[in-house]
């Protein structure tokens, strides 16, 4: 496996039909290009979907969750690998450790949880992992707004907020990963 890149989405399949389809492209992909998946192991919503995508096309997919999804039957049993967790806490730590990349499609409030936490490590020299929105039908543009409000009154700077790669398609993604070079860490003196 030349890399892997860890897939942030929704445990539901959202409204509009275009999620559904880009988590299968976005599976396809990357069994396609020999890239692993690390995703949150669940079977339900754009989760399943791009991990049976994955897998259907001879993909490796590793899948990490939390005792509690299993026990409540949502974890996909059909993967290449499949790790239980004690919580979310550690689930993210794992997820993160096990990628060299990440990808965040459409998805609710954990979506963005994960997606900010690693955000937030990027900025503090925690890891030096791109990190890219796939902006399917428009939906991170509100976010995106959002981020540049924030850089405009001094909370982000520019660095970080340059730091997003944020595309529509998921195989120019991949290769934005090859060029991508991260910025000094939030700590760092110019001195």
């Amino acid at each position: 496996m030349s890399m892997r890149v860890c897939v942030f989405c929704g445990s539901s399949p959202g409204t509009d039909p275009g999620y559904r389809a880009a988590a299968t492209t976005v599976g396809r992909t990357l069994a396609d290009r020999g890239v692993g998946l690390v995703y949150g192991g669940a079977r339900v919503g754009t989760m399943g979907v791009v991990a049976d995508a994955a897998l259907a096309a001879g993909g490796e997919v590793t899948g990490v969750i939390p005792k509690a999804l299993v026990d409540r039957e949502v974890a996909h049993t059909g993967l290449s690998d499949l790790r239980v967790v004690a919580d979310l806490h550690e689930r993210k730590a794992l997820m993160a450790s096990l990628a060299d990349a990440f990808l965040v499609l459409p998805g609710g409030v954990g979506t963005l949880e994960e997606f900010f936490e690693v955000f937030t490590w990027a900025q503090l020299g925690l890891h030096r992992k791109p990190i890219a929105l796939l902006d399917v039908a428009g939906y991170y543009q509100p976010m995106l707004r959002f981020l540049d409000h924030m850089a405009g009154q001094g909370f982000l700077s520019g660095e970080y907020r340059g730091m997003l790669i944020v595309d529509t398609d998921v195989a120019a993604v991949l290769d934005r990963y090859a060029d991508y070079r991260a910025p000094r860490d939030k700590w760092t003196s110019d001195d």
